[in-house]
């Protein structure tokens, strides 16, 4: 065990060793998303206590583990075997068996496995019990400067990757009222940029590498993180959560629709242009905001769904 971690466990007996926890039982442990001493005590000890630890990655696990001198027995259970593997726990719990499950970093089933698991096991009357622990998206609100008003939030977590179901969920995200938080992996953060870069000014709150040495935060317009992202390739490295700010609430007196030379060449452009480069093209041409173009494009195309429906 690490000098650093020796008093950890006696601390984690002391602080949760008291408490209750009844066998038969899947214990959803959330793990650190980058700082190992984010462990929280309850967690190490509930990990030290209990039968054997389903976990996401074998390997991951059993480095974390080692940092505290623990040894269990470990079973893989990820997104491509978990209905199969959630069985196995199961004929554990029922052999009376305490049975962790840990993701590689953060709170399971929150864009990670373990959701299955929990509601097989709950289906056949076994309890789960929630360890709360490190969340990118609680650690990006805290920093992200929400305003009263603002503390309302929409969990969005990864987007599809590609074609129609990604086109849906940008024009979903675009028009949520609420702060919208989304994680991406780093090889996809240059194709989010782009897609962003169509909300103009609103405002962008970007967490990389949260609660690791590298860890940024910083605050930017949607239309400028792909300059952030060129300007150092240390930029791209690394997992990120975004925070998608409310749109701004219109000035008083403000008109809902656009100039009628900008709403003219919108439709003439929609007509044969694909949505996001008839609004950039717009944009460009008649200098209205690029998000309030793609605002009022938006609402052209979800009326002309409705007509058609």
């Amino acid at each position: 065990m690490s000098a650093a971690f020796l008093p950890a466990r006696a601390a984690a007996e002391a602080a949760a060793g008291a408490q209750h926890y009844p066998q038969a039982c899947v214990y959803m442990v959330a793990t650190p998303i980058g700082n190992l001493a984010d462990l929280s005590l309850r967690a190490l000890h509930v990990l030290g206590l209990v039968d054997a630890i389903a976990c996401e990655d074998t390997r991951h696990t059993a480095g974390l583990l080692q940092a505290f001198g623990l040894h269990k027995p470990l079973l893989a259970l990820h997104q491509h075997n978990e209905r199969e593997a959630a069985q196995q726990v199961i004929e554990r719990l029922r052999r009376g068996e305490r049975v962790a499950f840990v993701s590689d970093a953060g709170t399971p089933g929150v864009s990670d496995p373990g959701a299955r698991l929990c509601a097989e096991a709950q289906a056949q009357g076994f309890r789960c019990v929630p360890l709360p622990g490190a969340s990118s998206v609680t650690t990006l609100l805290s920093v992200a400067g929400l305003t009263e008003g603002e503390g309302r939030f929409a969990f969005v977590g990864f987007l599809p990757s590609k074609g129609a179901d990604r086109q849906r969920a940008l024009d979903q995200l675009a028009q949520q009222p609420l702060a919208s938080v989304v994680l991406e992996a780093p090889h996809r953060m240059a194709a989010l940029a782009k897609d962003l870069a169509v909300l103009g000014e609103r405002r962008l709150t970007v967490g990389r590498e949260l609660t690791k040495q590298f860890e940024q935060v910083l605050s930017l317009r949607c239309d400028g993180l792909a300059s952030w992202l060129d300007a150092d390739v240390s930029h791209g490295k690394g997992e990120f959560a975004l925070l998608l700010h409310p749109p701004a609430a219109p000035a008083d007196g403000a008109q809902d629709e656009l100039p009628p030379a900008t709403a003219r060449a919108l439709d003439l452009l929609l007509a044969e242009l694909p949505l996001k480069t008839a609004v950039r093209l717009c944009a460009e041409i008649t200098g209205t905001p690029r998000n309030a173009v793609y605002q009022a494009a938006l609402a052209r195309r979800n009326a002309a769904s409705g007509e058609e429906d």
